[in-house]
């Protein structure tokens, strides 16, 4: 499938279904206590999505169950939501989707809950970091692998991390998954140039021991084998028609943490 680019009504509309992620970001946020089951965090999401008048992306992708992946510690991506128990210093990786009028918004985030262990913290934060780096280094006449990169530059320059190597970002518009996959490492100056109307997501997956992971038998949720905890964070992006970025899934969409960076962020979709 050819990379899809976007006009700037079409990237209006992206917006929409990524500020319904982000409310839903902020909704989880604001609920998620110890004692709480996975399962009660997903009815907070599917009723924003109904309230926004917003279809889930996630639920029946292939069978998937659930309107968001709820994944706690060990459990890395796609988790699915159940009668599992958040506990004290538990972390609790979030992802979720929506789609308005046909075109798709994706983010994730990763949190702890009650009292975080320090190196459980550090790991977030790096990992947090090393999206934003990657998105900064996403810009208008950049190459595709510049992100990943940048990505894995940061990471290493923290600490040992294992970077998960069989799952990474994607293009998204029409469909939630689309060209280009984005890898979290690599050679810079690699791959197609980055241009107006690409939009991106960029997801880097971290642990705090190794890279190597597996499925379960629930067919979704995937795990590091050496049951080191880990951290998923991810935006979706643009490169607007004036050769600035914007990221969709952001409340500001993306302004703070990208002009910390020295990256100017467009107007156009404000």
């Amino acid at each position: 499938m050819a990379i899809q680019i976007k006009n700037i009504e079409q990237l209006k509309l992206m917006r929409r279904a990524g500020l319904v992620v982000a409310e839903i970001h902020q909704l989880i946020r604001d609920a998620v206590k110890p004692g709480m089951t996975t399962s009660a965090l997903d009815a907070i999401s599917e009723a924003h999505i109904k309230r926004s008048k917003a279809t889930s992306n996630f639920k029946g992708y292939h069978g998937f169950p659930a309107t968001i992946c709820v994944s706690v510690n060990e459990e890395i991506v796609h988790g699915i939501p159940g009668s599992r128990i958040i506990n004290d210093g538990d972390i609790v990786s979030i992802d979720c989707g929506a789609i308005v009028d046909g075109w798709h918004g994706d983010a994730a985030f990763t949190i702890g809950v009650g009292t975080v262990n320090p190196e459980d913290q550090k790991l977030m934060d790096v990992c947090e970091a090393s999206m934003w780096r990657g998105i900064a280094a996403g810009k208008h006449g950049a190459k595709l692998s510049d992100i990943g990169y940048a990505i894995e530059q940061y990471i290493n320059s923290q600490g040992k991390y294992g970077i998960l190597q069989e799952y990474g970002g994607h293009g998204i518009g029409t469909e939630m998954h689309q060209e280009p996959h984005v890898l979290n490492f690599g050679r810079a100056g690699q791959g197609p140039e980055i241009v107006a109307g690409l939009a991106l997501a960029i997801e880097p997956m971290i642990t705090r021991g190794s890279a190597r992971t597996k499925v379960l038998k629930d067919d979704w949720t995937v795990v590091s084998t050496d049951s080191s905890r880990g951290a998923h964070f991810e935006h979706s992006y643009v490169i607007c028609p004036d050769g600035k970025p914007f990221v969709l899934t952001a409340i500001d969409g993306g302004q703070s943490d990208l002009e910390h960076l020295g990256i100017e962020i467009s107007s156009l979709l404000m």
